[in-house]
């Protein structure tokens, strides 16, 4: 059976830092997982070409230091919700450089890093089993979530996006959006963590699939084979899929949902809509996602 042992969150001392170090939480329960929470900062001379232009040398001095006055802000408050975070858990700080075997118990550690956060965030999550994420914020466009993205394109591990508001549970109603593309599938594998401890998986699919001969019974199947008792659920014929994914996920009250994501262009979908942007901008529960 596949494991967890490592995951890492980044978190940037937002509102939503909160909930996506409790959806890392439930995730880790079962694997006493460490949790290798990063914060990332601009590094100092990489804001200078963006500021440069057409701004005088005191003026600029001045924008850098309002900038490095925010980000200290930033790390404050990332660190104080790192540490309420685990008082409230009763778990372990660890150093992040420990090379030790994991303990049998949950772990955290909290590492400051300064440098561009697409390749650091990218870098480490292909050092780790899984990455959660933060739900991108509701005030700005999904677009332009480029650390989210480059997680889903760069890292070749599977992420789990956090719900906006900090969850109950994670992980004990699974639904698993089953289109058999090889996104569905490596998301379907990269759950297998999770399904054989969850109370009830359901898998969800659309008429089209079987009408072009395939029997979703042998999804089914195949779960069996580890020991994971599914239930499939076919969604109504409504065009806007992404709609009605979500609507049955919160009328069977799951609490997370496996997908693959992109199985079209990405610039299609960015422009046309799509599943998986509609995931991105509305989901209220965890999404694991892979590619």
């Amino acid at each position: 059976m596949l494991s967890v042992k490592k995951i890492l969150i980044p978190i940037q001392g937002t509102p939503l830092s909160e909930s996506t170090l409790t959806t890392a939480y439930y995730l880790s329960k079962n694997y006493n997982a460490h949790l290798a929470v990063i914060h990332i900062q601009p590094d100092r001379k990489d804001l200078i070409p963006l500021t440069s232009e057409g701004l005088s040398g005191s003026m600029i001095e001045e924008v850098m230091n309002v900038a490095a006055s925010e980000n200290q802000k930033r790390l404050k408050l990332a660190r104080e919700i790192f540490d309420n975070f685990i008082d409230k858990y009763n778990i372990e700080l660890t150093d992040p450089d420990l090379t030790e075997p994991a303990k049998e118990k949950i772990t955290a550690s909290f590492t400051n890093m300064v440098g561009r956060e697409n390749e650091l965030i990218t870098y480490w999550a292909r050092l780790s089993d899984i990455t959660v994420i933060s739900h991108p914020d509701s005030d700005s466009e999904i677009s332009s979530s480029e650390a989210l993205h480059t997680l889903l394109f760069d890292s070749g591990r599977p992420i789990i996006i956090a719900p906006k508001q900090k969850p109950l549970t994670t992980g004990k109603k699974i639904c698993i959006c089953w289109n058999g593309s090889a996104e569905s599938a490596t998301a379907l594998h990269a759950s297998l963590r999770w399904l054989h401890y969850a109370e009830q998986v359901y898998i969800l699919y659309t008429n089209d699939y079987e009408n072009h001969g395939k029997k979703i019974q042998d999804v089914v199947n195949y779960l069996k084979f580890h020991n994971i008792q599914a239930t499939p659920h076919q969604l109504g014929n409504d065009r806007d899929v992404g709609n009605t994914i979500l609507s049955t996920c919160n009328e069977i009250g799951a609490d997370m949902l496996c997908m693959g994501a992109y199985s079209h262009p990405r610039w299609q979908q960015l422009i046309l809509g799509g599943v998986t942007r509609y995931m991105l901008e509305n989901a209220n529960i965890s999404v694991l996602m892979n590619r």
